[in-house]
């Protein structure tokens, strides 16, 4: 009798690390000589980024911190949905940025629609904000995942529960 293997396909930020990240950063802006008597800062609460400048070229500034430091910290750029930039109290510029924590619909059917494509004889089925790719062979596994890893998502994928 032939074994089905199968391996998830999800899309998660460490948020531990994405933290370590925004300490990082804001350590940087409050000592760098260019945010010298600047209200420039950056927070993260529950899988939300918050950048604060005092005008559009501090924000921008904040934002490449941040982007470098997260990309140290081996997080994906992609992972980010970036919000608009809006005014805050006292002049300054503030925008949101959201980690992605699951797959969503649009894209999940569009990855699926991909696998069916490629012409790799294995399934694959939705599963919640994740995907479940089963088949009868580990090598056509590989195959998807490496498949998958060469595909322009516009989002961070991570093979899990390969089994």
């Amino acid at each position: 009798m032939a074994k089905d293997y199968s391996f998830d396909v999800v899309c998660r930020t460490d948020l531990a690390e994405a933290a370590n990240a925004v300490n990082q950063a804001a350590k940087e802006i409050r000592t760098r000589y260019d945010f010298k008597g600047s209200k420039s800062s950056v927070t993260l609460a529950d899988g939300t980024l918050t950048l604060l400048g005092d005008d559009d070229f501090k924000l921008r500034l904040v934002r490449e911190i941040v982007n470098g430091k997260l990309v140290k910290r081996g997080i994906s750029l992609k992972n980010l949905t970036e919000g608009k930039k809006e005014p805050a109290a006292g002049g300054m510029v503030r925008q949101v940025l959201t980690f992605k924590n699951g797959i969503e619909a649009e894209l999940a059917k569009d990855i699926v629609k991909r696998i069916k494509g490629s012409g790799i004889k294995v399934q694959a089925k939705i599963n919640g904000d994740e995907l479940r790719v089963s088949g009868k062979d580990k090598d056509a596994l590989q195959a998807t995942i490496a498949f998958l890893k060469d595909q322009d998502l516009p989002a961070e994928l991570q093979f899990v529960n390969y089994r």
